[in-house]
């Protein structure tokens, strides 16, 4: 069975234009007008991606985000955050709990769209079947179960923290711009927020304990990973 898009939102005629969109596109879609609901729906199935409210009538949808990081099985799905707040500490808000992307209303049907398509691609088999990298003797980046081990243990990190990883070890001591990271993680629909990179970053480097060091600041240029 197709896992589901999931929409949490209060607004039905928002619901209903994201769903007929999506739907035609090929996607199964599943909604809910509250968090309540979801949280008792995640605890039976997992989404392929959830396109999360901000403002909900029940649960704030800044708490469904955090909830969602916390749980292990959940930690990798891919959270695309949505409300009618438009300022930039809003979305880096969003970013800080844990959100891979971030679209104010109002937006398009086919902006939604190609996010949500560009998401789930990071989270589709990889590009490079079978592919293992190894970093330092200490990390391990597995592209084919699209996992991280440090020392053996297993690290959740968001899709967009794992192919930020993966970029960065695909050329190692090799500088990333920021624009050229948002490029790989977005290409044509990458959202354009200067503290984007730098957010996803300081969660990388938190997640891989004392392994952070392997990625480095390279100031005024971007970012690398080195041995």
């Amino acid at each position: 069975m197709k896992k589901p898009i999931v929409i949490v939102e209060d607004e039905p005629d928002i619901v209903e234009l994201m769903t007929i969109h999506l739907e035609k596109t090929g996607f199964a879609v599943k909604s809910f007008s509250g968090g309540a609901g979801f949280l008792r729906f995640i605890e039976k199935t997992e989404p392929a991606l959830v396109v999360l409210d901000l403002m909900l009538p029940d649960i704030d949808g800044l708490e469904i985000c955090k909830t969602l990081r916390r749980h292990e099985s959940l930690a990798s799905v891919p959270i695309i955050m949505v409300t009618a707040k438009g300022e930039e500490m809003d979305k880096v808000l969003g970013l800080e709990l844990g959100a891979d992307d971030y679209m104010a209303k109002p937006f398009s049907p086919r902006e939604l769209v190609a996010r949500v398509k560009a998401l789930l691609r990071r989270n589709g088999p990889a590009a490079q079947a079978g592919k293992v990298v190894e970093i330092g003797g200490m990390l391990t980046l597995d592209l084919t179960k699209y996992e991280v081990m440090l020392r053996g243990r297993r690290i959740e990190l968001t899709s967009t923290e794992f192919k930020i990883l993966e970029l960065l070890s695909s050329k190692k001591g090799w500088v990333f711009s920021r624009e050229k990271i948002l490029d790989h993680l977005w290409g044509d629909e990458k959202a354009v927020i200067d503290r984007t990179v730098d957010v996803h970053i300081r969660h990388l480097r938190e997640k891989l304990g004392d392994a952070a060091y392997f990625v480095k600041n390279i100031r005024g240029v971007g970012y690398k990973l080195e041995e």
